[in-house]
């Protein structure tokens, strides 16, 4: 089971992003405070769970929650500053939006800028080693997959509303017979011949990821 907080001083909000790796949709980032000895025996990382489960986890979390949050960044941003930093500006964006201000912050993975004056801490697999930010994952993914399955509707033939716009073999043929659309990022690399993921699970890299 995963670690209720960090410590048992301070207000924790969990953070993390999702969509970091797909080639088409925004970047979406979630920010969640739940109760000091909050437990839950099934909660954790969104990439662990079905969409039947997480759909389920992301109602409990905003029912228990202290305070959640939900913020995204287009693609056309992430395009401009690139993946990782577009990441942590969805990640603030939703401190932002938070009725409870945080003492600390526990971000999943090592790439973070400060947020206000306060302290953070950058978590390797933070998401399947602390609730709060295996909480935040669910509600970044379940926000990430709603929008990937209405741009579906808008934009048949890739199947976004089941690889949610992730490099899959299936994507890359999409793509080389339909074209790219308006939500694709467009500084990835996009041509199944130039970049053709060893496995479905590998994202495609974007340009430049220095934050």
């Amino acid at each position: 089971m995963l670690k209720s907080s960090f410590g048992k001083e301070f207000v924790e909000a969990g953070c993390d992003a999702s969509g970091c790796g797909c080639l088409a949709g925004p970047i979406v980032a979630a920010a969640v405070i739940l109760p000091k000895k909050f437990k839950h025996r099934t909660l954790k990382d969104s990439k662990q769970l079905s969409a039947i489960r997480r759909e389920a986890l992301q109602k409990e979390i905003k029912e228990v929650a202290l305070a959640w949050a939900v913020a995204e960044v287009s693609h056309q941003v992430v395009d401009e500053i690139n993946t990782v930093n577009a990441a942590i500006r969805a990640m603030h964006e939703a401190l932002d939006k938070l009725l409870v201000q945080p003492q600390l912050i526990l971000v999943d993975g090592d790439r973070f800028q400060a947020y206000k004056d306060i302290p953070h801490r950058c978590i390797g697999k933070g998401d399947e080693k602390y609730l709060s930010i295996a909480a935040a994952s669910v509600l970044a993914k379940t926000r990430f997959d709603e929008l990937l399955k209405k741009s579906a509707l808008e934009f048949p033939g890739y199947n976004w509303e089941k690889n949610a716009g992730y490099p899959t073999d299936e994507h890359y043929k999409a793509i080389q017979k339909l074209g790219i659309t308006p939500y694709h990022r467009k500084t990835f690399k996009l041509s199944p011949k130039s970049l053709k993921p060893p496995n479905d699970s590998q994202p495609a890299k974007p340009e430049d990821e220095s934050p």
